[in-house]
């Protein structure tokens, strides 16, 4: 079945991001001395617009980048179309270490894979240089909602298939492949509604009650919760996520269904090794310091680093997998 690919996919994600954590991608203390040059900054791509996941991840990470770097690190939001345009312009740069980007998956793996799409790149022109995380998926309601539990969400969803809009972050993003393996698996079907800007405009959406369900991660949603803004029903994931202490995953539901968005920094393709070498290091430290770690934390999140090695190799590992499930989001509309 489709489906269990897919969880299993996110299961060993989980898996390689215990394995990975603490790996050196072998910096050496001289390696790319002339990297950056004095007074050249480094622009940081958000492909989604800001105040985010993954815009918050990238500005917890622009200081430490800064001072391991010596140099001015600004983060540069190009928000559209799922994280294509930001995915776009990251991979059209100059590969000479001046311009990386936060790449996030499905979005980063599934938008070259659809010829429908028209994506100018491909997974080869990215070159990854470290994992951060893996953001497990949730669905919430209004505070004020009839539905207190998953079952009485779904069952609704499937008497009455479309009568409720959820919300995605774009086509084939994860929350668009978590709705359509609902529908898979349950029988459930909402009628998805694409901010394709991201989390921040989803989110938006839902708190001004123009859609129905927000489909997000545990980062967007543990402040939303906390604040009695948003009732979470669900956690896509084996265990329940520690900043969502009481809210059942939904394997615990009775629903064999894991999703979830994986984020890491990547680099257009064919840096040099010293710039590579020197910029890998950097976002280690970055995504490993201390401060960061309890930061990542507190929206939810569990830092699972991987090399840029591992991390490409986990990026092909995935390619494999979501071109097995990609007609479930193809056909979902």
């Amino acid at each position: 079945m489709t489906r269990t690919r897919i969880a299993a996919a996110f299961a060993a994600a989980a898996l390689i991001g215990l394995t990975g954590c603490g790996a050196n991608p072998g910096a050496a203390n001289n390696a790319g001395d002339d990297f950056p040059k004095k007074g050249k900054s480094i622009e940081l791509i958000v492909s989604f617009s800001s105040g985010g996941a993954v815009d918050t991840a990238a500005r917890l990470v622009q200081p430490i980048l800064e001072k391991e770097l010596g140099t001015n690190v600004e983060v540069v939001n190009k928000p559209g179309a799922g994280g294509q345009i930001g995915y776009t312009q990251l991979t059209s740069a100059k590969a000479d270490g001046y311009t990386i980007g936060a790449t996030g998956s499905p979005s980063v793996v599934v938008s070259p894979l659809d010829p429908a799409r028209g994506a100018k790149y491909t997974r080869d022109s990215f070159q990854p240089l470290g994992r951060q995380v893996i953001d497990p998926t949730v669905i919430a309601v209004q505070p004020d909602s009839q539905y207190t539990t998953l079952k009485e969400l779904l069952d609704a969803a499937k008497a009455e298939p479309k009568s409720m809009t959820a919300s995605t972050t774009g086509l084939q993003t994860g929350e668009h492949f978590a709705l359509a393996q609902l529908q898979e698996t349950t029988g459930a079907e909402f009628a998805p509604v694409h901010f394709s800007e991201g989390a921040s405009q989803a989110t938006t959406a839902f708190l001004g009650k123009h859609v129905d369900i927000l489909v997000a991660n545990v980062s967007d949603v543990t402040d939303l919760s906390k604040q009695g803004k948003a009732r979470v029903l669900g956690v896509m994931t084996a265990e329940r996520a520690p900043s969502l202490p009481d809210v059942p995953t939904f394997k615990e539901s009775g629903y064999d269904v894991e999703a979830g968005t994986v984020r890491g920094y990547s680099a257009p393709a064919g840096l040099p090794d010293a710039v590579a070498t020197k910029l890998e290091a950097a976002i280690q430290k970055a995504i490993e310091d201390p401060t960061v770690v309890q930061k990542m934390e507190d929206l939810g999140l569990q830092t699972s680093y991987l090399s840029g090695k591992d991390y490409q190799e986990f990026w092909a590992s995935q390619e494999e997998d979501f071109k097995k499930v990609l007609p479930l989001v193809q056909k979902a509309d």
